[in-house]
């Protein structure tokens, strides 16, 4: 939830929670609005016929911390007349070892009506393929099946990961340094 923005992959340029609920089995629904701003080279803009690079992805994930599964979900919003992305994501415990997790992910990439399509679906399924790789290694992973938008995913999990130790770090800190005062403050009463 906390993957994007990171320094590591700057063309997420935003993140907007459109919905998040709980249902009555206690799974977070979340549904995000990515904002992505893709340097793409001339050559690819020429072939796409457009010049744009600020693109938008819609996020759908389920949470169930019973199950200990979380799915997720995206397809791209802009640009779907010339290039179709749709990704599904699937982490869930591993069964014989807790301490992995078994990632499964599946992507379906169209280029729609421009000539080379075959060719930059490949391109792009064969990126997806390299980042999907980088990532399995760094979590573990024991399946894996083509991915997408992993790009640089082991860098940016890692930052996300001491973030959050730092924030935790700093809540201790202050929650120390409240000590004192409260106690002071009780004794005065």
């Amino acid at each position: 939830m906390r993957k994007y923005p990171n320094p590591m992959n700057p063309c997420v340029v935003g993140v907007d929670v459109l919905d998040r609920s709980l249902d009555n089995q206690g799974r977070l629904h979340s549904h995000r609005l990515l904002s992505t701003e893709w340097g793409l080279p001339s050559i690819v803009k020429a072939i796409l016929g457009t010049s744009r690079t600020l693109t938008y992805v819609e996020e759908h994930s389920v949470v169930d911390p019973v199950e200990k599964k979380m799915e997720l979900c995206s397809t791209n919003i802009t640009l779907t007349n010339l290039v179709s992305v749709d990704e599904r994501l699937v982490y869930t415990p591993h069964p014989e070892n807790p301490e992995k997790t078994v990632l499964t992910q599946e992507a379906i990439i169209t280029v729609k009506g421009i000539s080379l399509s075959s060719y930059l679906e490949s391109l792009m399924a064969n990126t997806i393929s390299s980042n999907a790789r980088k990532l399995f290694q760094f979590l573990s992973i024991t399946e894996l099946s083509p991915c997408l938008w992993l790009s640089k995913g082991r860098d940016a999990l890692e930052w996300v990961i001491s973030k959050l130790n730092t924030e935790l770090e700093e809540l201790k800190s202050t929650r120390e340094g409240m000590k004192p005062a409260m106690a002071a403050a009780s004794t005065e009463k």
